[in-house]
């Protein structure tokens, strides 16, 4: 099977997946006070897919999830699946987006009350120029921050090209986003930049927010404030495509954990400008929320999982991994897609994601001192990985008919036997003083 397909980008890594992490398999393990649940739902927009609801903006997307928040779950991230970045037509799935939910399991002492259902709000801001910048981010950051002190809690983001090809491209929405009903107590200058520069956008960028009724919302969600980490990548190319990437991810992110801060959102300038020369490495920028609240310093794990997509069905995915993780009270907070596609030896077209996950350190001054690790990384043994997170899903477990769903969505990688239950013991040996790191 596969003989005679074009492949698309063959990795320089072949290897399923990568993880990184502050702490060995023993530490992931440990069980907390909390335990998520989560739910994995696939979006398309453009038209109807046997496994895959339609929608035809995400704009609809508030209404499609209310069924999920009734019961308690919240949405955690969104992405698109497949990026055609510095690619000449649009590529399959390129119109298909996930969206995560998560919920600390119901406890049989827990009351009901008003603060548990927030609500979904989107917002659709206009850009200017046809690729984001640095300068267009900070801007983006700012009218965040503005937002949020309306009493909005902002969840994430979603880049939209009304026209041509590009990063997560969508139609034009049928119908406008609702907008939070607060108004912003003053617009900063780079607001007013933006708003000048709505008149025939190429780029939109939907925003999403939690919002509660008055007097209803959790503490910690309350005057919450976000600001900009450096993201910085090393590339390889075969052509205008990115074809392989490397990044520091523990230390790109270790200063910011350290703080209790969480990783909400990530934007990457994956386009180079025309007659510019090709880079070798990327830039972009982190999104990091800080709460009013002083909560403990972070543990993290970073994933770069590849999906695989067979026929129209998601085949292999990180969602095995996460649904593990969740009984250990890990809590998943941003997903960076990346235009990196390949297709397998059947044939499948595959792309690969980076999966951000954190969880407060159990012993504070024992996380203090695995802090001072957390600059250096250690990859993870492709078998160790192999055997961990992919070698065991079947088009079967991952089907909506085995795992249910509610509202007649499909509910991806339920039902999956512990991924940590097959890793190898000896993946976790580490030297003095070396960064510690799990392998999945």
């Amino acid at each position: 099977m596969g003989c005679g397909l074009r492949k698309l980008e063959d990795p320089e890594d072949s290897s399923p997946g990568k993880i990184y992490s502050t702490l060995k398999r023993p530490q992931v393990e440990t069980k907390t006070d909390t335990v998520y649940e989560y739910v994995l739902l696939d979006f398309s927009l453009e038209g109807s897919r046997p496994t895959v609801q339609y929608v035809s903006s995400l704009c609809e997307l508030p209404q499609a999830l209310q069924p999920y928040y009734t019961q308690g779950y919240v949405l955690t991230a969104l992405h698109p699946i497949i990026l055609s970045v510095g690619r000449s037509r649009s590529l399959p799935f390129s119109l298909l987006y996930r969206a995560i939910l998560a919920r600390p399991r119901p406890s049989k002492q827990a009351v009901s009350m008003c603060h548990s259902v927030p609500m979904l709000r989107v917002e659709e801001w206009p850009l200017p120029g046809e690729s984001l910048t640095g300068d267009t981010v900070r801007a983006l950051i700012d009218r965040v921050n503005s937002s949020a002190r309306g009493g909005v809690r902002f969840i994430g983001s979603v880049l939209q090209q009304v026209s041509g090809v590009g990063n997560g491209r969508v139609h034009s929405p049928k119908r406008g986003c609702r907008s939070p009903s607060h108004t912003p107590p003053r617009t900063p200058p780079a607001e007013r930049e933006l708003e000048e520069n709505i008149h025939s956008p190429d780029l939109r960028l939907l925003v999403f927010f939690h919002s509660w009724a008055p007097g209803c919302a959790p503490l910690d969600s309350l005057g919450c404030q976000y600001h900009q980490g450096a993201l910085s990548m090393r590339v390889s190319r075969k052509g205008q495509v990115v074809s392989a990437l490397e990044a520091d991810w523990l230390e790109l992110t270790a200063a910011y954990y350290r703080k209790g801060w969480s990783l909400v959102d990530s934007f990457v300038y994956w386009d180079t400008p025309k007659g510019e020369p090709v880079p070798r490495s990327l830039e972009g920028l982190f999104v990091y929320e800080e709460r009013s609240t002083s909560p403990p310093a972070n543990d993290t794990i970073v994933v770069e999982q590849w999906t695989v997509i067979e026929g129209s069905n998601v085949k292999t995915d990180y969602g095995p991994l996460l649904h593990t993780l969740a009984e250990f009270g890990w809590m998943l907070t941003c997903v960076l897609p990346t235009p990196i596609i390949r297709h397998d030896s059947d044939g499948n077209l595959a792309t690969k994601q980076v999966v951000f996950l954190q969880r407060p350190v159990r012993n504070q001054a024992a996380g203090q001192q695995k802090n001072q690790a957390m600059s250096a990384k250690s990859d993870v043994s492709s078998r160790s990985v192999s055997r961990g997170v992919t070698s065991h899903a079947s088009p079967e477990e991952l089907s909506p008919s085995s795992t249910g769903g509610i509202g007649g969505f499909p509910v991806f990688g339920g039902g999956y036997p512990s991924a940590l239950s097959h890793l190898e013991e000896g993946g976790f040996e580490q030297e003095e003083g070396k960064a510690e790191v799990t392998c999945m």
